[in-house]
């Protein structure tokens, strides 16, 4: 076999890994430091640089009074809104000062299918790694993709949802584990469940193939494609101040590189944001009345909603919205005694 992958690490002791003590915990420098992250969270969250669950803020309550290997790290805790986060809600047990982190480095190679031998020996030799260097290119990351999709399971499962597989406890081997998963993933895709876990484990994947998206769209080998009535209607809206947000069961990601390389070339320019299913189901309506709450309208019906999904448009009028029903080739037919106003080019608007 050969010799393990060298490896960085943060010098560090195991003093950090030690429960801090109550103490330390009611000093004056971790009680301001929850409270700076949490004005910060609301702030940035308002400026627009975080989503709601999106980023995080860590500081390290700093006192000079407190030894360095016994200083912890704050962070701000996953899963809790931006704006609504209180210093109580700050995680207390992230990462100590000195805490030891070990990233495997791995050689880079033309294309990225070559790089599986090296990186699944770097995972071999450093089990309890999360991540990989790759020496002059970049980083694999990896964790919250597949926990998401485990965490939806087991949310479906609660639910009673048809095609659920139960995921095997932790003294299963990894096959079963892994297959169950697979089961799980394939009945999502299958019923083109519009969920953040599964955009996520789907955004993962295409991030791993031989060239990327990413790659892909910066060497013009993908465009987005939109019909030609989209770039002067996108046009004129960005010339009158209106603002025009995408809400697609597409990623952010996807959708900034859709509308940035298209059949009528860079269109991004003329729309002021991205929504994903972070905000929600498309086909429910507390994701609309998200929106309008983080867009700052003075009441939801200041909000033209346009889709060709005759449930989406249900949902957004449920929460107050204007809606129209884009008639495109292709498109599922509406039922006969549906009630919204129909378009087919967006000259009508």
């Amino acid at each position: 076999m050969a010799a393990a992958p060298p490896a960085v690490a943060v010098d560090g002791g195991m003093a950090a890994a030690k429960v801090a003590s109550q103490a330390y915990l009611e000093t004056k420098a971790v009680k301001d430091t929850r409270v700076l992250i949490a004005d910060l969270c609301k702030q940035f969250y308002s400026l627009g640089w975080v989503s709601g669950t999106g980023g995080s803020i860590t500081i390290k309550a700093h006192d000079d009074s407190i030894p360095k290997r016994q200083q912890l790290i704050l962070m701000s805790t996953s899963g809790v809104q931006k704006e609504r986060m209180e210093p109580e809600d700050i995680s207390l047990q992230g990462h100590g000062y000195y805490d030891e982190l070990v990233v495997p480095i791995i050689e880079n190679t033309a294309y990225e299918n070559e790089l599986t031998d090296s990186l699944a020996k770097a995972i071999e030799a450093y089990p309890k790694t999360t991540a990989v260097l790759v020496r002059k290119h970049g980083i694999y990351i990896w964790g919250d993709s597949w926990i998401s999709a485990k965490t939806q399971v087991e949310d479906d499962l609660k639910q009673g949802i048809d095609g659920a597989v139960p995921i095997p406890t932790d003294d299963a081997g990894n096959e079963e584990v892994i297959a169950a998963l697979v089961a799980n993933v394939e009945e999502m895709i299958k019923a083109d469940r519009k969920i953040t876990a599964l955009k996520q484990l789907q955004v993962s994947i295409q991030k791993h193939k031989v060239g990327s998206y990413v790659e892909k769209y910066e060497n013009n080998e993908l465009e987005g494609v939109v019909y030609g009535d989209v770039p002067e209607a996108l046009e004129k809206w960005h010339a009158l101040g209106i603002k025009v947000y995408i809400y697609s069961s597409g990623s952010g990601l996807a959708q900034r590189l859709i509308f940035g390389k298209t059949n009528y070339g860079h269109l991004r320019k003329s729309l002021s944001g991205f929504f994903d299913t972070k905000v929600g189901n498309k086909k429910e309506t507390h994701s609309y009345i998200e929106i309008s709450e983080s867009l700052g309208v003075n009441k939801p019906s200041d909000i033209l909603f346009l889709t060709d999904v005759f449930q989406e448009a249900v949902a957004a009028k449920a929460a107050g919205l204007e809606v129209m029903i884009s008639i495109r080739p292709g498109n599922t037919p509406l039922p006969d005694d549906q009630i919204f106003k129909t378009i087919t080019s967006f000259a009508e608007i």
